[in-house]
């Protein structure tokens, strides 16, 4: 057994020990990749190429037409179609704009339209169907006669919506407006909301079959200012859908 420390005895003290500081984690330089990843690479002028060109686009004319319009005026003079190029339209303040537009003279071989009807090419192609393709089998069977004419209420107008400040696809050429609809015979059938039974079937006919060809489709009953014709146009919509009323 230790002997005790006898009164008065200075008993030496244990210094203490300081804790070791903790060391510091050594920074690891992270390794540089194996390849430096590479910029996203600027589309080529034959990419562009393949693009179809926007009917709405705002961009002004280039000095070359782009080959989707001249393929499109191809199909139209296959259809018969008669027209004539127009000025581009553009107006940068309200953003009004058709680059290559044309002026419609007929819808096909022996189909009339009525004056000044200013579309892109786009929408005057798919007039152009819609008239030998839907409106001419349904007068032949219903009233036994060919289509003559079409009479258009609007074409290119540089103008919002009824309304809204958003601005009209027939600001961009891309809507066409029909108030009647003229047959070989003489028979003229104007759009309205209470036509005669047969014309009103024959009306009902070619607005139901016009939703598809094109992607909005208003008549009579839609709204006020469609209560006297037809509006179509082909303003892109989500998952390629329709609007129709």
């Amino acid at each position: 057994m230790a002997p005790k420390p006898s009164a008065g005895a200075v008993v030496p003290q244990t210094p203490a020990v300081a804790p070791t500081p903790p060391e510091k984690p050594t920074e690891v330089e992270p390794e540089p990749p194996a390849t430096a990843p590479l910029p996203p690479a600027k589309p080529t002028d034959a990419d562009k190429e393949k693009a179809p060109p926007d009917p709405r686009s705002t961009e002004l004319p280039a000095d070359k037409m782009p080959e989707e319009e001249e393929a499109c005026r191809g199909r139209l003079k296959a259809l018969g179609v008669e027209f004539v190029e127009h000025k581009a339209e553009h107006d940068a303040e309200i953003g009004c704009s058709i680059p290559y537009p044309i002026v419609l003279k007929t819808l096909g071989k022996s189909i009339g339209i009525g004056p000044g009807t200013e579309l892109n090419c786009r929408m005057a192609e798919a007039a152009a169907r819609f008239a030998a393709d839907i409106v001419l089998p349904a007068a032949k069977a219903e009233f036994g006669a060919d289509l003559k004419s079409i009479g258009q209420a609007s074409a290119f107008v540089c103008r919002p919506r009824h309304g809204a400040g958003k601005l009209s696809e027939h600001a961009f050429g891309n809507a066409l407006d029909i108030a009647s609809f003229t047959l070989s015979d003489g028979r003229t059938i104007d759009v309205g909301p209470a036509p005669p039974e047969k014309d009103g079937k024959f009306l009902n006919m070619v607005r139901k079959a016009a939703c598809g060809p094109f992607k909005t489709v208003l008549g009579p009953g839609a709204d006020p200012d469609h209560a006297l014709h037809f509006h179509f146009d082909l303003e892109p919509r989500r998952h390629g859908g329709t609007f129709c009323q």
